[in-house]
């Protein structure tokens, strides 16, 4: 089985840093992934950013930047044998990324940018589209329009909520539902949704104590994977600390979201 049917037939996790913050980093936390695999027998990507380019400050830290971070992927890819995903910000990185990348992730800043949206299905990876925060997640369907457009059917929507008021974003569980009518994986990303864009400064806060109870109602809300950003130790993440989960927490969160999917695996009933 490749790994987009692995995904539409199993409950699935994409986890790791926001950015790729160093090698041996990258390494150790992937080691502890590939661990929770061998352990939950379900199937795991493993996502670190290379390049963020659409931080706020320009003080903030971006990553490696694209060569040297597809370099430490591939590490991760060949030494522990885990898939890989990464955003793509331009249209001219993604030759290069998929001679690495599994999933090509299309940021949610830019999930209606038609060009990306096409190279990134020609490249022939899965791709992952992010919902951008500004769109109904209807809208997600011409997303799904432009990359199948080229061939590719393997699309991935993941929803990280919606901005509602200054530095906030909120989470519409119905989004779910609606996205599943595209027939394609929807994952609930429960660490970005628990940010609070550029609240401190220019640099993004987070409610770290939602990530669970709002990845839980996802999973019952019919969502097929989650997705988390972890570290070992948030309060010395170089990007989105207060919305990352420690990585000690990440086996008890997933058993637990296991035990939901199993419950609701046919997905949210409609009541009509």
């Amino acid at each position: 089985m490749d790994l987009y049917e692995a995904l539409k037939n199993n409950f699935f996790v994409i986890a790791g840093p926001c950015v790729i913050e160093g090698e041996e980093l990258t390494l150790e936390i992937g080691t502890e992934i590939k661990k929770l695999q061998g352990e939950l027998n379900i199937p795991f990507i493993f996502k670190a950013s290379y390049d963020k380019a659409n931080r706020t400050s320009i003080k903030s830290y971006r990553g490696p930047g694209l060569k040297p971070g597809l370099r430490i992927l591939e590490r991760v890819k060949e030494e522990l044998g885990l898939p890989v995903i990464s955003d793509c910000h331009w249209v001219e990185e993604v030759e290069e990324a998929k001679r690495v990348l599994d999933i090509i992730q299309v940021p949610a800043l830019l999930a209606r940018q038609t060009d990306l949206l096409i190279k990134a299905g020609t490249s022939g990876c899965i791709v992952n589209v992010k919902k951008g925060q500004f769109m109904a997640p209807e809208d997600m369907f011409y997303a799904l329009e432009k990359v199948t457009s080229t061939g590719n059917k393997k699309v991935i929507f993941t929803e990280r909520g919606t901005f509602f008021g200054y530095h906030n974003l909120v989470v519409d569980m119905r989004a779910i539902s609606i996205m599943k009518r595209a027939k394609v994986p929807v994952v609930f990303d429960a660490t970005h949704s628990v940010q609070r864009p550029s609240k401190e400064c220019g640099v993004s806060g987070g409610e770290r104590e939602f990530i669970i109870p709002l990845a839980k109602a996802a999973i019952a809300s019919g969502a097929d994977g989650v997705f988390f950003e972890v570290h070992p130790d948030p309060s010395k993440a170089l990007c989105d600390g207060p919305n990352s989960l420690p990585l000690a927490q990440l086996k008890e969160v997933i058993q637990e979201l296991i035990k939901i999917h199993e419950v609701t695996r046919d997905g949210a009933r409609t009541i009509k």
